[in-house]
């Protein structure tokens, strides 16, 4: 009668290492998209006056950053794009909305504060990139230098 018994192999005990490179790399649009849309509505709420901004503005515009961001990531993980332009009016565009359910405007009509508010996360979110891409190419510039 042969008797099995159990030996561990070797190649299944490697375990498996999580490369923090990667994990930030993953995390790190998600993370973009929520500053720039929490920063849009913090300054939109306050129409630019930073010496207004309380607890409830900031727990306002995280609600909206946080689900904005989430959905325009959501959305360009889908779309497989990472074009600025296309970044910056899908972010734009989501915090607007976002923005016009999570609390209701401050300044114009209706829709005034939501619609501002997503424009200057567009905007915001577009001149980050600018800003991004040109540190990587100058960076770029001194190593080959």
């Amino acid at each position: 009668m042969t008797r099995f018994t159990h030996r561990p192999n070797a190649e299944a005990k490697t375990e498996r290492s999580i490369d923090p490179t990667t994990s930030a790399q993953k995390i790190k649009p998600y993370v973009e998209n929520i500053s720039e849309a929490t920063a849009a509505c913090l300054f939109t709420m306050v129409q630019g006056n930073v010496l207004l901004l309380g607890l409830s503005h900031w727990l306002v515009a995280s609600q909206t950053g946080i689900v904005a961001g989430a959905l325009a990531t959501i959305a360009l993980w889908f779309a497989k794009t990472t074009k600025p332009w296309v970044v910056s009016l899908v972010l734009g565009s989501f915090t607007a909305v976002v923005d016009f359910f999570v609390h209701p405007g401050m300044f114009g009509g209706v829709v005034a504060e939501a619609i501002v508010t997503g424009i200057s996360a567009g905007l915001l979110s577009y001149l980050v990139g600018l800003a991004i891409a040109y540190g990587r190419s100058r960076r770029g510039a001194e190593v080959a230098s």
